[in-house]
């Protein structure tokens, strides 16, 4: 009976990180989606756009953290969180508003390919740069990924524009570093709800110097609160409670799903075409940061090991 219960609970777990998963990377596509629907469709301009998506999501966070249950033994340690931090804050905005920007000129699933390509590389650059010495096969990884990246870009009729690569490229650099900062931290919640509190004086300064070129619809806007409060709010607070019962390799490589489904959102809601460029650089990317993730988890000798 003791363990047909313990079955039922840990099938009930498995569950529910399931599904949290599954919803959490449909959040994170959905962030792209919205974002080129909006931008693509002129309702609203990339800087109103990231401050409705940064007040919004300030907001829902929020929200959830006032009325979500608090435990008593982390609620007494809760107080001596750090609760977010300016450093992780600026990260924050540098990635959201040059998110926006990138997604001017770049199609969706291009977007998306090049944000969560350097999200990994850029992890993968710090392990280094922490003094941990590559595989053979982790070099391999990096070579694939980076060829990729210069099959995109190579000049025809269907290179996507240079400016959006490389905003969406300092977009992933930001949020790597974010997520970098992040993984230490014993209150996730607190702390991203707080980082985003602490974006409050880059918002508003991106208000006075967007000013004379705001662009603002109800459509936009509508756009704008949705990535922010729900893909980006509700987004991320399902991922952190998903990642209680994933592995960190099983997390890392969930994530090259992103670009994938947001490809298919393209097509469906913003009516984008899918280049056979696309596909193969997109093949190479997240298959060279395939090769490390899974590499380094079973491939490497145990005393080769990072430890956590």
């Amino acid at each position: 009976m003791i363990s047909t219960d313990h079955s039922m609970k840990k099938d009930a777990s498995l569950l529910k990180t399931g599904v949290f998963t599954v919803l959490a990377l449909i959040a994170f596509a959905a962030n792209s989606v919205l974002c080129r629907l909006a931008l693509d469709g002129n309702t609203i301009d990339a800087a109103s756009f990231t401050v409705m998506r940064l007040a919004s999501g300030i907001v829902m966070l929020m929200l959830i953290l006032t009325f979500m249950p608090k435990r008593p033994h982390i609620s007494s340690h809760a107080d001596k969180a750090t609760r977010g931090s300016w450093i992780s804050a600026w990260m924050l905005f540098l990635y959201a508003i040059t998110f926006s920007f990138a997604y001017v000129s770049l199609d969706t699933a291009t977007g998306a390919l090049v944000l969560f390509g350097a999200v990994q590389i850029t992890m993968i650059f710090a392990h280094v740069m922490a003094g941990n010495r590559l595989h053979i096969f982790e070099w391999s990884g990096l070579l694939l990924a980076f060829t990729g990246f210069v099959c995109l870009m190579l000049p025809d009729v269907t290179t996507p524009s240079f400016s959006g690569f490389v905003l969406m490229t300092l977009a992933g650099i930001a949020w790597g570093i974010y997520t970098l900062r992040g993984k230490k931290t014993l209150f996730p919640l607190p702390d991203t709800a707080f980082n985003f509190l602490r974006t409050t004086p880059f918002v508003i300064a991106l208000v006075l110097m967007a000013l004379p070129s705001i662009q603002l619809s109800s459509e936009g806007i509508m756009l704008a609160i949705m990535s922010g409060a729900l893909a980006s709010g509700i987004g991320y607070t399902l991922w952190y409670i998903a990642l209680g019962g994933l592995s960190a390799t099983v997390a890392a490589v969930v994530q090259l799903l992103v670009p994938i489904i947001a490809a298919i959102g393209g097509i469906i809601f913003v009516f984008e075409t899918i280049t056979q460029r696309l596909i193969l650089s997109g093949m190479m990317i997240l298959g060279g940061v395939l090769i490390i993730t899974l590499g380094q988890r079973y491939l490497l000798p145990a005393h080769t090991k990072v430890k956590p």
